[in-house]
């Protein structure tokens, strides 16, 4: 298992940016896929970005071109770059380890609202 820590969220306008960080217990060197993901109030929690322990990247179609995701091994950390937010983008952003089928680990989220 590993415990997740993300920081970084707040009150931002549109068209602004943030950094999205999320801190591991543990080494993530091993560990498959880190990502980001969020949920809105009322809807399901859907993938924003995935990073594999090679640095293969992937998407959601929403925040392509904007956001970028990115993983420092040496400091067990995996961060969200967010720019170019929209009110849509507004959500409760939660870090996942995918370590499957030994683990599959949250953090307990962090509040980004976009918002004039």
């Amino acid at each position: 298992q590993v415990q997740l820590v993300e920081s970084g969220g707040g009150l931002v306008q549109p068209g602004g940016s943030l950094r999205l960080s999320c801190a591991a217990s543990r080494s993530i060197f091993s560990i498959a896929s880190m990502g980001w993901y969020r949920q809105a109030p009322g809807k399901q929690r859907e993938l924003v970005a995935t990073i594999t322990g090679r640095g293969s990247t992937n998407y959601a179609d929403s925040v392509k071109g904007r956001f970028t995701i990115s993983r420092n091994n040496a400091k067990n950390t995996v961060y969200l770059q967010m720019n170019s937010l929209k009110p849509e983008d507004t959500a409760v952003y939660y870090c996942n380890a995918d370590a499957a089928p030994l683990f599959n680990s949250w953090g307990q989220g962090t509040q980004v609202t976009v918002s004039s």
